[in-house]
């Protein structure tokens, strides 16, 4: 068995994609985090002293998509095609569940699942330092792969929900 991210040194690389066929790619991802009832309200109401939360949080999920080889040691850069990000309350007080969603898309030689995910997460964070000076007691929930197109390995699709 040979690692992919190894020389013949054992030392980590970059993986060779030169010979890989360029084909649409796309990528979803899904975060969340819980906030109390007031946070929930704040922002809903955009009365969150920060500013939008929303807005910024999107802008610091694509912002995070775009940047994800400097935080994922071996992610190839890439060129990306677009970023989404849309945003759903579940609302079962006393708790309020803000549910993310992101979607990546390039034409090239790799997928961008770590651009989601990374989204994702970045998203969730934001939003965690946007309203921490009201609680801290935000809980950022599961970040994961929901589903992935284009590339040798095929289509992936999540057949459960696990939040």
């Amino acid at each position: 068995m040979s690692f992919t991210h190894f020389n013949e040194e054992g030392r980590a690389k970059m993986v060779d994609i030169t010979e890989k066929n360029e084909t649409t790619r796309t990528a979803i991802a899904h975060s969340s985090i819980q906030v109390n009832e007031e946070i929930y309200t704040k922002i809903k109401e955009n009365k969150m002293k920060k500013g939008d939360v929303l807005a910024v949080a999107q802008v610091a999920g694509v912002m995070a998509a775009k940047k994800t080889s400097e935080w994922i040691p071996m992610c190839h850069p890439l060129m990306l095609k677009g970023v989404d990000i849309s945003f759903s309350w579940e609302e079962k007080a006393p708790e309020y569940i803000l549910h993310i969603e992101t979607t990546v898309k390039t034409k090239g030689s790799t997928g961008v699942e770590m651009e989601a995910l990374t989204a994702a997460t970045a998203t969730a964070l934001t939003v965690y330092d946007m309203c921490k000076a009201v609680d801290k007691g935000m809980i950022i929930g599961r970040t994961y792969l929901v589903e992935k197109t284009g590339g040798k390995s095929g289509d992936f699709r999540r057949k459960e929900n696990i939040d």
